[in-house]
């Protein structure tokens, strides 16, 4: 059985390259996951690593690493004990009936936890439009939280988008929680899908999105901004319950 002990090994310093690039993910259409969580839920999805390490006397399956050598290849500042290559995988196209589209959302961070709000409100897809953040980057994976082998990514443009297009906008618009009180909650339940648009931070969504968008809305809030990602689940948490079928 192969045991690597070479801080030179070619496989680790491509793995080293797959966490550190994304024009080498993009180009290469792999990237990595670290550690035994992420990669269990890899498994229970269905993934299938191309390749698979684990460090020396660890216990855990794939080819066997001696562990400062591991560490060496890890993105984690404390090292990992397992990390897997997976074939990056992408939509068709945007689907409903929830669809998530970021755009400009340069904080992968942020991606990577809109993918686990994503998967906690039953969102079909999160669609990556212009600016947005690789979500096959290590930081994305880590903070989605394995949600990134469960919710379908795709890229998109804004007329690709199903159903009717909610645009977030600060303190623009309704209040969310308003739209369902308005002629909104007629389009929404003859159109039956859903898409709700996210803006970066610093510089929300571009005017023509806006003015592409169905329904400007906004979350109320005390302060000046919210956070990408938690504006997300909000607008997730509040369309999704909107769209859940009536209790018989």
């Amino acid at each position: 059985m192969t045991h690597i002990t070479s801080h030179h090994n070619q496989k680790l310093k491509e793995i080293r390259r797959l966490g550190q690039r994304r024009r080498w993910r993009e180009r290469s259409g792999l990237f990595v996951a670290e550690g035994e969580d992420l990669l269990s839920v890899a498994d229970a999805q269905g993934w299938n690593a191309i390749e698979r390490y684990a460090a020396a006397g660890s216990g855990l399956p794939g080819t066997e690493v001696e562990p400062g050598v591991l560490a060496s290849a890890s993105g984690l500042g404390s090292g990992t004990r397992t990390l897997a290559v997976y074939e990056a995988r992408w939509a068709s196209g945007p689907a409903g009936p929830l669809c998530v589209y970021l755009h400009g959302v340069h904080d992968p961070g942020n991606v990577g936890a809109v993918l686990r709000s994503a998967q906690a409100f039953g969102a079909s897809c999160v669609t990556l439009g212009p600016g947005t953040a690789d979500p096959y980057s290590p930081k994305a994976v880590r903070a989605s939280m394995g949600a990134v082998f469960a919710v379908p990514l795709a890229r998109g443009t804004v007329d690709e988008l199903p159903g009717v297009k909610v645009a977030l906008v600060p303190r623009a618009g309704k209040p969310l929680d308003v739209l369902w009180r308005s002629t909104f909650a007629y389009d929404c339940s003859s159109a039956k899908e859903l898409t709700v648009l996210v803006g970066s931070e610093r510089e929300g969504l571009p005017a023509e999105v806006v003015d592409d968008a169905d329904v400007v809305a906004h979350i109320p809030i005390a302060t000046s901004s919210l956070n990408a990602a938690m504006a997300a689940t909000i607008a997730l948490y509040e369309l999704s319950r909107r769209m859940a079928p009536e209790p018989e």
